[in-house]
């Protein structure tokens, strides 16, 4: 892997890290609420880069990028569909496969709102949110994030890394071997608690978007036990999209790609090979 800078929207300053062969379709990686482009090493490291180039973004406030603290940097749908596009064009690629994860869902919708599908082959949506800051959008949230509100939140240290480590663990069905379950909350709490703020700070609702999707192949995963996320985010995305295709990963929670990557990684690649390039 290797790390690379480009400037997003509003001038900022954003990492990523880009893996794989420079040939076929490139598959660009968008990461959940306070996790990094490294949730997903087990994508980047495998026999997916032998086929695609392969390109996650630390999205604004996590990671490596940058960390503005006005919440106004995180509530503009414009500056997220930016930097979607910023990274987009340092590919160079005719079009690319988005993948979004949880609150990746968003900032797909965010990028495909502004800037429209030209250049986007397919979309797969992880676990992901596409609607927030309303009743309905909250009746889709899992008992396992909602308990966690407002310490996610929280300036005492003491409470965020409490906080954000059951967290961590929450997000999915197993548990984590103590290297990765240090190494996730590592960068969760590079995450500042005013950008997760930020982050929910948001009133959104795409299914005007989804809808539009309607030529675009999209493939829906969620784990089937998923209590961060429901499983019924996603059959929500089903219901707009009928022609979606929807895996539902037995034994697993929010992040179906770290804790059953080669199946996981199995449909992607099967997607993306179904996928090709498709007609603006």
């Amino acid at each position: 892997m290797q790390r690379r800078s480009l400037t997003g929207g509003g001038g900022l300053t954003l990492s990523v890290l880009d893996s794989g062969a420079r040939a076929g379709l490139p598959i660009v990686f968008i990461h959940g609420f306070s996790q990094s482009a490294l949730s997903w090493k087990h994508q980047l490291e495998s026999a997916l880069a032998d086929r695609h180039q392969l390109v996650a973004l630390d999205l604004r406030g996590h990671g490596e990028s940058g960390k503005p603290l006005e919440a106004a940097h995180y509530t503009d749908s414009g500056l997220w569909a930016e930097d979607v596009a910023a990274l987009i064009a340092s590919i160079g690629a005719p079009q690319v496969l988005l993948v979004g994860w949880s609150y990746g869902g968003l900032v797909v919708c965010d990028y495909l709102r502004r800037f429209g599908q030209q250049q986007v082959a397919g979309v797969a949506f992880v676990s992901a949110v596409t609607k927030v800051g309303a009743p309905e959008a909250m009746a889709l949230l899992g008992p396992k994030l909602t308990r966690h509100i407002p310490a996610l939140f929280s300036h005492d240290a003491t409470e965020a890394v409490r906080t954000l480590g059951q967290f961590v663990r929450d997000c999915e069905a197993a548990p984590l071997s103590d290297s990765a379950f240090y190494e996730t909350l590592g960068f969760n709490c590079a995450t500042p608690p005013a950008v997760r703020l930020g982050l929910f700070s948001r009133q959104l609702d795409n299914d005007d978007v989804l809808a539009s999707l309607q030529q675009r192949p999209v493939m829906l995963v969620h784990g089937s036990e998923d209590a961060i996320l429901l499983p019924a985010g996603s059959q929500h995305i089903k219901a707009l999209l009928p022609a979606a295709s929807l895996h539902a990963i037995a034994g697993v929670g929010h992040a179906p790609f770290r804790e059953a990557p080669e199946v996981f990684n199995r449909l992607l690649a099967d997607f993306a090979a179904t996928v090709g390039s498709t007609k603006p």
